[in-house]
């Protein structure tokens, strides 16, 4: 669905980007934060250039921008039903080399995943009460919706609103609480891609020359948290981003997307387009799992470009530990060091690692990863 708008719509002054000396820019954020109709309600609302809490400077939009040739070059599509020692070499030389990979005949039904995207179509496009409902920026909850996790640290907004629901094995979700118009597919999505996730830490472990449940062991996928992202139509896409660069806090990340594309991977100081294929699915190492590998997996940058066409659907599926308590302090794998290979990072616990990210946001600060590094 393009963005189109057949006649100017007049704005709230709150709403509308200026140029002029009395500009408040927490004024304005909350005025858009306050709507509780995120993105999708600017663009409903008719609007031809974006709020300035969205604009980007130029050496934000361009860092790191060097191009590639992009001819030849992508990331790793892995068989995930070829030869067992192969799939697992592959999935290492991918987890270091590139922190991403795709993987087709993976198990997920191509009909979950399509429909997993019209149940996130669905709740994006239901009537505005009902998404209200949802609404809030309180990460204790289970099931919350709103537009930007850190609206008022980022420099800029995104060009995003997101459903989040957060889920742990020993304390399955009430279907009740999950909005209707994605609640069994979500339940099923997730009965899948939780397989899928678990079958990944295993050959991970193999990778890292450890037992196949060694990874589980760790509880590393105790923690299940979706988020599944809409990003409109933009009106000025070369103005802002989908999503700032970022890498991923959590152990590892499973992603759906549709076929609208945009999501670009840091590579060699360069940012490489990941072409949507139908059928597969995106995988990426997270931060913790870098740190639990002593530096062996890679968690790289990754953003999303803004663009004309849309809506951009992806959904995110990241497991991890639990973050809501003082667990066991984390750290490299006592296995994986020795004389040869030293820790990289010192000890912390989850919550520490969590709690510095959503006090700095995207880009706001140090990465977690530096800030833990010996």
């Amino acid at each position: 669905m393009a963005f189109s708008s057949s006649e100017e719509v007049s704005i709230p002054p709150s709403t509308i980007a200026t140029e002029s000396t009395d500009y408040n820019r927490v004024e304005e954020l909350k005025a858009f934060d306050d709507t509780k109709t995120g993105v999708k309600g600017l663009v409903d609302s008719g609007l031809k250039k974006i709020p300035k809490i969205f604009v980007r400077s130029l050496d934000q939009l361009n860092q790191k921008s060097k191009e590639l040739d992009q001819t030849d070059i992508q990331i790793p599509v892995i068989d995930l039903q070829g030869e067992h020692q192969e799939v697992v070499d592959k999935i290492m030389s991918a987890s270091q080399e590139w922190g991403f990979f795709q993987v087709v005949n993976h198990g997920v039904p191509l009909s979950v995943m399509d429909e997993m995207i019209k149940g996130v179509i669905r709740f994006n496009e239901h009537d505005d009460e009902v998404k209200k409902e949802y609404h809030s920026r309180d990460r204790s909850k289970k099931v919350y919706y709103n537009s930007n996790f850190d609206l008022y640290l980022s420099k800029a907004a995104n060009w995003r609103d997101t459903l989040a629901i957060n889920v742990l094995r020993s304390d399955p979700l009430n279907p009740e609480e999950l909005p209707d118009a994605c609640r069994d597919i979500t339940i099923e999505y997730r009965k899948h891609v939780t397989l899928l996730g678990d079958f990944l830490f295993e050959l991970l472990s193999e990778g890292l020359g450890l037992k196949p449940d060694h990874l589980k062991q760790l509880n590393c996928n105790e923690s299940t948290i979706i988020l599944s992202h809409y990003y409109p139509a933009c009106p000025e896409p070369e103005l802002t981003l989908g999503s700032t660069e970022h890498t991923d806090i959590v152990f590892l990340t499973i992603l759906l997307q549709n076929d609208i594309g945009g999501l670009q991977v840091l590579h060699k100081d360069c940012w490489v387009d990941v072409h949507p294929i139908p059928g597969a699915l995106v995988v990426n190492i997270g931060d913790l799992l870098q740190i639990t590998s002593n530096d062996k997996l890679k968690s790289v940058e990754h953003r999303v470009v803004a663009k004309h066409a849309g809506p951009r659907i992806s959904v995110g599926f990241f497991q991890t530990t639990r973050f809501d308590v003082e667990a066991e302090p984390n750290g490299p794998i006592k296995e994986l060091i020795s004389e040869d290979s030293s820790p990289v990072y010192g000890q912390f616990s989850n919550k520490q690692y969590i709690d510095y990210f959503f006090a700095h946001g995207f880009g706001a600060g140090k990465r977690g990863l530096d800030f833990f590094r010996l």
